[in-house]
């Protein structure tokens, strides 16, 4: 895939992801209420950044970033269903999301490199370090689950 596909894959990604956290910051309701109404903010705002330095990094090297909500949703590998009613289910899709984010930038960061583009493989590698931290917390504010030896 080449590197300006790589990145509209990245930017479709997190323009859907962008709208899924909106979403969950509305529709968030139960005891994790505060703290997740703001996590989910916190979140938003961060994909964001992404999609704005993953847009102007393409157009820096003289590609031409996606746009539309018919392009995000044609080119992302992220599903927007919303089918999610309560707070941990909103917590488990943003795990699974994230996880699907980590091995595309992971395919992504190959991709930069066997393009001599290390400058953006230093972008997609940043953006893992920080996914995984999220993937760590998020995990960790699921309930333990706890399994009965009959």
């Amino acid at each position: 895939m080449n590197l300006e596909n790589v990145l509209n894959q990245q930017i479709a990604d997190f323009n859907v992801l962008y709208t899924k956290l909106h979403r969950f910051h509305w529709y968030v309701k139960g005891p994790q209420f505060f703290t997740l109404h703001e996590k989910f903010e916190e979140l938003y705002n961060e994909t964001a950044d992404y999609i704005d330095e993953y847009a102007e990094r393409l157009l820096a090297i003289g590609g031409s970033p996606i746009a539309t909500m018919k392009q995000f949703l044609q080119a992302a590998t992220l599903s927007e269903d919303g089918n999610e009613q309560t707070s941990e289910e909103m917590v488990e899709t943003l795990i699974n999301d994230y996880t699907l984010l980590v091995k595309n930038l992971k395919n992504a960061v190959e991709n930069a490199e066997a393009a001599h583009d290390h400058v953006t493989a230093d972008l997609f590698i940043g953006t893992i370090g920080n996914i995984e931290k999220h993937i760590w917390m998020l995990k960790a504010a699921l309930p333990v689950k706890t399994s009965v030896n009959a």
